[in-house]
């Protein structure tokens, strides 16, 4: 009886012993471990860029080598007042509101903001503004494609902008 209750918890005992070396690193073993071989970011790290060529969730805004887009949201008042909104938020401060280039913080610009209501954005097609508004202007503008996230924003702000040169002329 004694010599079956040693050999039973000889044969419990031998697979904890066993663990136990490997739990405490006495026998290293190189686990796979999936948090090595994926990307990391340390705080405050920018973000990876974009895949080149990838497509947003919600499509395409613009393909770059089809040239300027057309809009394809329709003016309506509802158009005019969300683009009337975000006006105000993103563009209000350098062009002005009345689209006129004089906005409150246009003093403080070394270049002066365009005026909207003469000149290239009035001659300019709406897809031309559009992408003015995504991309920016080099040394005159900001991209305003993360303050206006979604392409459909963008586009009213297109007409938006097209409803204020409209009453100024």
């Amino acid at each position: 009886m004694i010599k079956r209750l040693i050999l039973i918890l000889g044969v419990v005992a031998l697979p904890l012993m066993v663990g136990l070396l490997f739990t405490y690193d006495v026998i290293k073993i190189d686990w796979i471990s999936f948090m090595e071989i994926q990307p990391s970011f340390n705080p405050q790290e920018d973000p990876l860029p974009l895949p080149a060529r990838s497509v947003p969730v919600q499509g395409a805004a613009y393909i770059a080598e089809l040239g300027a887009p057309v809009n394809p949201v329709p003016a309506d008042e509802a158009s005019l007042a969300r683009g009337k909104a975000a006006y105000e938020v993103s563009c209000a401060l350098c062009h002005g509101t009345a689209g006129n280039g004089a906005g409150p913080f246009s003093a403080f610009l070394q270049n002066k903001p365009f005026n909207l209501l003469e000149g290239a954005p009035l001659t300019n097609s709406d897809g031309a503004l559009f992408l003015t508004i995504t991309n920016g202007v080099a040394g005159r503008m900001p991209a305003l494609i993360e303050n206006l996230p979604t392409a459909t924003a963008r586009w009213d702000v297109v007409n938006y902008v097209r409803s204020l040169q409209a009453a100024g002329q």
